[in-house]
């Protein structure tokens, strides 16, 4: 019953005969005002779905307490929830202050090896996230350590989706419902962004989880489909119209960069720093808003930024000189279980030695004393395959 309601409301938005005459004639007699987009016409069903019907994590360790001082912290992306993962399993060895999952922490568009195309009621999404609240590995890792999540295309519920997927709003529930964010401050707003601080002046870290999909338009294709650097997409014309994070979560992100912090890691699902080793989803799609970033870190003053990322099925590490006032690094963390081959040719202008094509995860170890900040990726088994290290940049 509540689906047929919801099928006729989104009848409406979008121009069909197919409502019930009394619901059509109270539009036409101006009683109620007809929904003015799909997405919109969705929202009062999905405002009937009971919490309990949605899928929840383990509860999980507790976040650290506001002035813990933070030395170690994890990363990993790109996690098949119907395949084993071995890296994440080797992760909930490990000793780590906090766990960032950045994004495709399941693959809710995928049922085996098939992808799908999700309903008005993302069964196949929530059905994913059932499924990794009973791996055994994940389990662990909940119970191991912390965790602050940013999320991706494919646990948003449709490949490379922005924000015209029109089922987003239940994905939003979904995502905040199992990673216990819904009676946070990130479950009153739309949009899965969020920040949280910890330590004390002098050693504080400030962790923006950033949404890369709910507000974001749609990216532009490429003129030649599987070129290297052309792949998927080219970047949008520069001054046209477009959109990474939207208004709202913009002038969260000045807020939140005027926040006292020593360091600062900005974690975006999507690649920030690359810009010609290839034609894949990254910042470089919306050169305008790439730009529009870069210049609100050196408006704000915010100092220490490094940029933490996934997406990719390979791990890279990446130095800019020129994007921020201050030599600034990035560390791309993927994928936990869904690697695509044994090794990787990619090169691009800012990277840093060969990227790492196989199962991974990555670790940020920061070290107080001595003021540095050193940037790992780790092979499936936990061992160190690729390092740099740098000042915290003050």
């Amino acid at each position: 019953m509540r689906l047929t309601v919801s099928l006729a409301a989104l009848a409406l938005a979008t121009g069909c005969a197919a409502a019930p005459p009394p619901v059509k004639q109270a539009v036409e007699e101006g009683v109620v005002q007809p929904p003015a987009s799909a997405i919109e016409a969705l929202s009062a069903y999905y405002a009937t779905i009971p919490a309990s019907d949605l899928p929840r994590a383990p509860a999980g360790a507790s976040m650290p307490a506001d002035d813990q001082v933070l030395t170690r912290i994890l990363v990993g992306s790109c996690n098949d929830e119907e395949l084993e993962s071995p890296a994440l399993a080797s992760a909930a060895a490990q000793e780590a202050d906090l766990f960032l999952m950045v994004g495709d922490n399941v693959y809710g568009d995928k049922d085996g090896r098939a992808y799908k195309n999700n309903d008005a009621d993302l069964g196949e999404l929530r059905e994913s996230f059932a499924e990794l609240a009973e791996r055994a590995e994940f389990v662990a890792l909940r119970e191991a350590m912390p965790m602050m999540v940013a999320w991706d295309d494919h646990d948003y519920g449709a490949n490379d989706a922005g924000a015209e997927f029109v089922f987003k709003e239940l994905a939003e529930r979904v995502h905040e419902r199992f990673w216990h964010l819904d009676d946070q401050d990130v479950g009153k707003w739309p949009g899965t962004y969020y920040a949280r601080s910890f330590g004390p002046d002098g050693q504080r870290t400030q962790i923006i989880m950033l949404d890369t999909r709910y507000f974001r338009s749609p990216l532009t294709p490429t003129d030649a489909w599987g070129e290297p650097g052309k792949e998927r997409y080219l970047p949008s014309p520069a001054g046209s119209m477009q959109d990474m994070l939207g208004a709202e979560q913009w002038t969260w992100l000045e807020n939140q960069l005027q926040q006292p912090a020593d360091l600062r890691l900005i974690v975006s699902s999507i690649q920030v720093l690359t810009t010609d080793g290839h034609g894949f989803e990254h910042w470089t799609n919306k050169p305008d808003e790439r730009q529009r970033l870069f210049d609100l870190v050196e408006e704000t003053g915010a100092r220490g930024v490094v940029f933490v990322s996934g997406d990719r099925h390979s791990a890279f590490l990446y130095r800019s000189a020129d994007a921020l006032p201050y030599p600034v690094h990035e560390l791309t963390a993927s994928s936990l279980n869904v690697s695509y081959r044994d090794e990787t040719t990619e090169r691009d202008s800012a990277q840093l030695g060969a990227g790492y094509a196989k199962e991974n995860f990555g670790a940020i170890e920061i070290d107080w004393e001595n003021e540095t900040v050193s940037l790992q990726i780790l092979g499936m088994n936990g061992q160190t395959v690729r390092e740099t290290r740098f000042a915290i940049p003050r």
